[in-house]
């Protein structure tokens, strides 16, 4: 692409070298740089590019985007393009480079503490079940209409971004669905994309280890909102003392969803079990195949969403009610002994607090809840003793295990989940370290009609331990635990 366009589409404070030349890719890392391409040096939050741009330009980078000054002697061939914020930059030149994608597509962008894959990986069967072609991007995967492209990050760089987008859009996906991270807003990954629309599905706690305060995660959310423009749609969570705070400045046309208040969209439970619930959506009664309040409003995101994107009522509810939930989103398993064991991602305390809440309406009485739980390492430590208490108050029995201890030792994390249990919570929970174990524990005290919940890991196949995955899936754990 010419050197040219991109620089068009930049705020250049100021440009040394030669502009009339062609840029062979973007890129951010400069072990990746490439001959012909522009190097952006982006301040990150471990490392800072500008330090790394001799090492791009020896890899044959050709072009520079910098914000800092740059040496009094230069390879005239070489040039440099300053501006004011380069991790903005990063995002706009990779969206020009790869054909600014999302004007040739439709892109929903969801955030909020919990929710995220369920809503936009919902979207994406929903819309490929309505007869279009649709991108994905979320933490369990990335599709390009049915094809997988596996996924390290819930929102990718720029440059991975864009290259997804932009393959999407070359596919003919007329939509494409993604998660934004408040990592990924704040960083600006997403600068440059034009959305279509916004989802806000809750803001409880969660990665206060990176934002610091939950103001400043608060804003990371709202900040994705107010960059919607006036053609865009913005949709709310009513339920969530958060949701009118995202949209306070937001140019988009703002539509609610609640399943308690008066909304835009509402929605309801009639009847409901572990294989499913009966649901009154907007003045209309549907089965579907998810269960709990919480997926109650994320199906009504779903559902809210398609409306603003044009589709049909009943056509979008015909769909919803054929769709299964979201590989380890509150996965039931049955035992042939009569119990049931829930494989659920939750791993915040207002997660885990809806997952238990949706078991304890169907169990009702009449059996026990036990809950195998653990934190991840190297995060927000502040709410493992949350965990911990939303598991106790909530559940007959807890075991207390390991999550992703990462380069923490397993039973200090443990330990940080204990504190935050009183004398009677104690007497209830176990506290075993080893994952494997502990499920079977929990299998083997289960009795008919109990429900086991095993929380934090959901999809992930791998446990985390001093910087390697190793293979551990709780879905083959639990069905090794039940013979079956």
């Amino acid at each position: 692409m010419e050197l040219n366009r991109i620089i068009s589409a930049l705020k250049a404070d100021s440009i040394v070298g030669p502009t009339d030349k062609d840029v062979t890719g973007v890129c951010i890392d400069s072990r990746k740089a490439s001959t012909g391409n522009m190097f952006v040096a982006v301040k990150g939050t471990q490392t800072d590019g500008h330090a790394y741009i001799g090492k791009a330009l020896e890899q044959g980078a050709t072009v520079v985007v910098h914000s800092e000054e740059i040496p009094d002697e230069i390879d005239k061939n070489i040039t440099f393009i300053r501006v004011k914020d380069t991790e903005e930059a990063a995002g706009i030149a990779a969206t020009t480079f790869y054909g600014n994608p999302t004007a040739r597509l439709r892109l929903v962008g969801v955030t909020g503490t919990n929710g995220k894959t369920t809503i936009a990986t919902v979207l994406y069967n929903l819309f490929r079940g309505l007869g279009y072609k649709c991108g994905l991007c979320s933490t369990v995967c990335n599709y390009i209409d049915g094809e997988e492209i596996p996924t390290e990050h819930t929102t990718p760089d720029p440059v991975t971004l864009n290259e997804l987008l932009g393959r999407m859009a070359d596919a003919g996906c007329q939509f494409a669905f993604m998660e934004c991270s408040s990592h990924a807003i704040q960083q600006k990954r997403i600068a440059g994309l034009k959305f279509a629309g916004g989802i806000f599905t809750n803001l409880t706690r969660d990665h206060l280890d990176y934002h610091k305060t939950f103001e400043n995660y608060r804003d990371a959310k709202k900040a994705f909102f107010d960059g919607l423009g006036k053609d865009a749609f913005a949709i709310t969570n009513a339920d969530d003392r958060n949701g009118n705070v995202m949209v306070q400045n937001c140019a988009a046309t703002i539509r609610t969803y609640s399943t308690r208040t008066v909304a835009d969209f509402k929605g309801r439970i009639l009847e409901e079990s572990l294989e499913g619930m009966l649901l009154d959506m907007d003045g209309r009664e549907v089965s579907v195949h998810f269960v709990g309040r919480f997926n109650v409003s994320n199906l009504l995101a779903v559902y809210a969403s398609a409306i603003m994107l044009g589709e049909e009522r009943d056509e979008v509810l015909r769909v919803l009610s054929s769709l299964r939930p979201v590989n380890g989103r509150f996965e039931a398993i049955r035992s042939p002994q009569g119990f049931s064991a829930i494989v659920d991602y939750a791993h915040t305390p207002d997660a885990l607090e809806n997952v238990l809440v949706a078991i304890g309406e169907i169990v009702h009485g009449k059996g026990q809840i036990i809950t195998v739980c653990g934190a991840g390492g190297n995060r927000d430590k502040g709410k493992r003793p949350l965990m911990a208490q939303e598991a106790a108050k909530r559940s007959d029995l807890v075991i207390i295990t390991s999550d992703n201890p990462r380069f923490e030792e397993p039973q200090a994390i443990v330990d940080d989940m204990l504190a935050g249990l009183n004398e009677e919570q104690r007497r209830k929970t176990l506290a075993i370290v080893d994952r494997r174990e502990a499920i079977r524990t929990a299998a083997r005290m289960a009795r008919p009609g109990d429900v086991i919940l095993v929380a934090g890991k959901g999809h992930e196949p791998y446990q985390e331990i001093k910087g390697v995955k190793h293979h551990f899936d709780d879905h083959e754990e639990i069905r090794a635990a039940f013979d079956i």
